[in-house]
């Protein structure tokens, strides 16, 4: 690993030179952070476990027409992925008020809001990724109309899908977080993909009978349990035995390796000049 080119390293993952043209190696930590890199420690297996949820859900999405960066698994703790060019925006999906919004509105946590609420934030770690409205986000070129168009989309037909996903194994996802970037196409195309990873780092998941988080608020929160709960989730997502993978912070490495990888085989037929945004046009980058 240490031989590997190093492209870029954040605070739970680091991304690395990909094996074949157009494409990097994106390697889970088991760093989990919060209030943006102030709170910090290792958990023991958290990587293995956001890479395998991840790698999941990306290829589900996969197969209700949203293009991803996620070509598939390489071992416990990498993916090979597209390489794309970032939007330096977060956008935030709501659909049960907590954390921020909760605060900033005065609204009761866990009441649920009229319809999904999107939010955007400048990915910006040194200004404490600020909030952004739309005309920002054009004024200052960071994406133009038509690309927030289809983010906004995507972000929508996401949700409902994950939504439903997660309701039918006793879940509720509250909120979570999605990236994009752009691929260009051999004529200068300019085609919008979903990045990064979902997983319960950037999710708001919370059981349906009782309301316990299962997410990395339990971290911020220090409730303890963590590793426990994205077990459980990776369990109910039928993507680990129902023993587990990982107690005492050992990881059982035989059973994992056993697992299998996961490969999204539609990005991979998918040849790169099929890939149409939601408006069902390419478009030419100015």
């Amino acid at each position: 690993m240490s031989r590997r080119k190093v492209l870029y390293e954040g605070k739970a993952k680091i991304i690395y030179e990909g094996t074949e043209s157009g494409t990097v190696i994106q390697y889970f930590k088991d760093d989990a952070t919060a209030f943006n890199g102030k709170k910090h420690d290792i958990i023991a297996g958290k990587g293995v476990l956001n890479n395998r949820i991840s790698a999941h859900l990306m290829t589900k999405l996969e197969q209700i027409g949203i293009a991803t960066h996620f070509i598939k698994s390489i071992n416990m703790r990498e993916q090979l992925v597209r390489k794309i060019e970032i939007i330096p925006i977060e956008v935030v999906i709501r659909n049960i008020a907590a954390g921020s919004l909760s605060k900033r509105l005065g609204l009761k946590e866990g009441e649920y809001l009229p319809k999904p609420l999107i939010e955007y934030y400048y990915k910006k770690d040194e200004l404490n990724d600020p909030p952004l409205g739309e005309d920002h986000i054009v004024t200052f070129n960071l994406a133009d109309h038509y690309e927030m168009e289809e983010i906004v989309g995507m972000s929508y037909r996401i949700n409902d899908f994950l939504s439903g996903l997660f309701a039918g194994i006793g879940i509720k996802l509250v909120d979570f977080k999605l990236e994009f970037g752009r691929i260009y196409g051999e004529y200068g195309e300019v085609y919008i993909v979903l990045g990064d990873e979902i997983s319960p780092d950037n999710c708001r998941l919370w059981d349906e009978k009782t309301d316990e988080i299962m997410d990395k608020d339990r971290f911020r929160k220090d409730i303890g349990k963590v590793i426990e709960s994205y077990q459980e989730i990776a369990k109910r997502l039928g993507l680990i035995p129902k023993d587990g993978i990982i107690s005492g912070g050992n990881i059982n490495e035989h059973i994992a390796a056993s697992l299998g990888d996961i490969e999204n085989e539609l990005a991979k037929q998918r040849k790169l000049r099929s890939v149409i945004p939601v408006s069902g046009k390419p478009r030419t980058k100015k």
